[in-house]
């Protein structure tokens, strides 16, 4: 069974409370469109976002964690991140939370994910900061799970972006966590 399996029953109880505001300033909304949570698990963070959007879509892996997205009213989807479902400039606004580094391929997802952001679409990914110690720790403690989390550095991230992006920018909220915030061509 995968870890996430495994914990979704109690993953959004033991999670913090997610800053609904935080979210809506990092992706601009209200947007009208469509909203992809990419590896959005339960969907606890899209699902505050509902009224801002036209529509939310979860994206994961693991079954037992869309099971429950499922009952948030989200569409949920399974499938990897590197092989999206969806046609071309599908979603206005793509959001990833504490996620990209769980993503088998994160060069690939970054592709995939932009090639089914719409021009003018934001890609926000908040994603825990490599360059603390604190980070390094949680690295190591996954690694020791057995999980194969692969954490990376913001800029790294950003550098991913490539020039699909009319801009780029890297905001950090505390002293773990980076925001990296593309704005698509």
């Amino acid at each position: 069974m995968d870890h996430f399996d495994f914990i979704a029953p109690l993953y959004d109880r033991l999670t913090a409370t997610p800053d609904r505001a935080r979210y809506q300033k990092m992706l601009n909304l209200p947007c009208a469109g469509r909203l992809l949570d990419a590896g959005g698990g339960t969907a606890r963070v899209s699902t505050l976002l509902r009224d801002m959007i036209g529509q939310v879509v979860v994206n994961d892996l693991s079954h037992h964690m869309l099971k429950r997205a499922g009952k948030k009213k989200v569409q949920p989807v399974r499938s990897l991140v590197e092989q999206l479902p969806f046609a071309d400039q599908t979603f206005e606004r793509i959001l990833i939370v504490d996620a990209l580094h769980h993503f088998k391929n994160q060069q690939r997802s970054i592709h995939e994910l932009l090639r089914v952001l719409k021009s003018g679409g934001r890609l926000a990914i908040e994603e825990y900061d490599l360059n603390h110690r604190a980070v390094k720790l949680l690295a190591l403690a996954e690694k020791v799970m057995g999980m194969r989390s692969r954490f990376l550095r913001p800029a790294e991230i950003q550098a991913m972006m490539g020039s699909n992006c009319i801009s780029t920018k890297i905001e950090h909220l505390n002293r773990n966590t980076a925001w990296i915030i593309a704005d698509k061509n």
